[in-house]
């Protein structure tokens, strides 16, 4: 007996089932009265003053949200319930909801950092944009050892630039004035959203067969990027995530809408800010393989990347390594303070050789989703997220040193992949017919094909 593959798996059933409950109004009012609690509860119980300011401004947001939300349950079934409740009023009250959760708190706390106080901002903040000064001054974003070793002991982390050279384009702006609207998580935000309608435009913009469902899967992925708490806080206190995850967004919906060039480059740019995003750029290149686009895909995934690391290279090769591998890796002259209660940390500190332990499994996974991508790789860009997805869920956990909100990646990338499935018109095997087979020629014989 052989499946259907038109019928969804008993999971992606239950998922419909909730997402679409009361035309997808279920969902959102559940996601902002749980993000709102969240939000109160971190106003009043975080230990960071950046989370707690932060939190203050977005309770009340999120509190809107759930009130014209539950408004427009209560006028869905009215004259007016399709231009009160459809799928345009919940991109209206979606939008609000990330202007009130994390605009308008980066606003705030810029423009209080900027008269001033210097509890009001992450230590990203700082690191980008003192990268940024560098980049401008000496030709290369990142410190060398004995440059770090010279600064007091207190000072020496902020001295560490962990990203790819791109990340301090983003300082910038600091350097070249002292305003709130220099304060990197203002540009991390303009380009968050800009990225982000790109990528909304490129899944919307290729016929479907079910344009509705996928215009509603493209509002909740948008959301799981943007108005979820784990986004929100993330982008108003450090921010430097939100970039490389709307661009690892914007090259799957690029790869959905069959156009791999374009997709690696978005996942390059991606990868010349952060390494969290050289997994994804792997993924896709194998899904460009089964295209037949793999090297087309790979010049802008891997070759934007390398141009960027080039001119610094050049300028302090060890400068580089020291920010780039050791201090990532727990060799440099202070440990990353990132740490959570998962699984990978856990191990770390509770068991002797711990980190060991912790990196074998980290390898492990890695081995077992190699052999996955080279045995079966992905043929469709919704494939490709849940690989990607599933794969930085496991590395998170893994990781002796990570952060809570490391989770925005997999959990984007796993809301995103219903809409991408819908989007994307999966190109039929090579000498396949009208149906999608192949000729019946070339079938073995007594195989059902289903």
């Amino acid at each position: 007996m052989t499946a259907d593959p038109d019928r969804p798996a008993p999971a992606t059933r239950r998922w419909q089932a909730v997402d679409s409950a009361a035309g997808g109004l279920a969902l959102d009012l559940g996601l902002y009265a749980v993000s709102a609690v969240f939000a109160a509860v971190t106003a009043g119980t975080s230990t960071l003053t950046p989370h707690r300011a932060w939190g203050a401004i977005a309770a009340v947001g999120y509190l809107l949200a759930a009130l014209l939300v539950t408004g427009q349950l209560l006028a869905r079934r009215g004259h007016l319930g399709p231009a009160l409740a459809g799928l345009p009023a919940r991109w209206a009250v979606a939008g609000l909801a990330w202007a009130a959760t994390a605009l308008l708190p980066i606003v705030t706390q810029s423009a209080q950092r900027a008269a001033g106080r210097t509890d009001r901002a992450q230590e990203e903040v700082v690191v980008v944009e003192h990268a940024g000064a560098r980049l401008v001054e000496h030709g290369t974003p990142y410190l060398g050892h004995d440059a770090i070793a010279a600064l007091p002991p207190a000072e020496q982390l902020l001295g560490y630039t962990p990203y790819q050279p791109g990340m301090a384009l983003f300082g910038l702006p600091r350097a070249a004035a002292d305003a709130w609207w220099t304060d990197a998580r203002v540009w991390f935000a303009l380009v968050t959203a800009l990225v982000l309608a790109a990528a909304v435009a490129a899944l919307r913009a290729a016929p479907a067969p079910d344009a509705p469902r996928r215009d509603a899967a493209v509002l909740r992925g948008v959301q799981a990027a943007t108005v979820l708490p784990i986004c929100a806080l993330t982008l108003a206190t450090g921010g430097d995530d939100l970039p490389v995850l709307a661009l690892c967004l914007l090259g799957l919906a690029l790869a959905a809408a069959g156009r791999p060039g374009r997709a690696g480059l978005a996942v390059g740019v991606a990868g010349a800010l952060k390494l969290f995003a050289w997994p994804v750029a792997l993924v896709l290149i194998c899904w460009a393989v089964t295209r037949r686009a793999g090297l087309r895909t790979a010049l802008g995934a891997v070759g934007l990347p390398v141009l960027a690391l080039l001119p610094v290279l050049l300028v302090d090769r060890d400068a580089l390594v020291e920010n780039v591998l050791r201090f990532p890796l727990g060799h440099g002259l202070v440990t990353s303070p990132a740490q959570s209660p998962f699984p990978g940390h856990l191990i770390a500190a509770a068991l002797p050789a711990g980190r060991v332990i912790a990196a074998a499994l980290l390898v492990a996974v890695g081995v077992a989703i190699a052999v996955r991508l080279l045995r079966r790789p992905p043929r469709t860009a919704a494939a490709t997220a849940l690989i990607c997805g599933y794969g930085l869920l496991a590395a998170i956990l893994l990781m002796p040193s990570t952060r809570f909100g490391y989770l925005l990646y997999p959990v984007a990338l796993l809301v995103l992949a219903p809409a991408l499935a819908l989007a994307e018109n999966p190109r039929p095997p090579a000498g396949a017919g009208p149906t999608g087979f192949r000729n019946s020629r070339t079938r073995p014989a007594g195989r059902a094909y289903t």
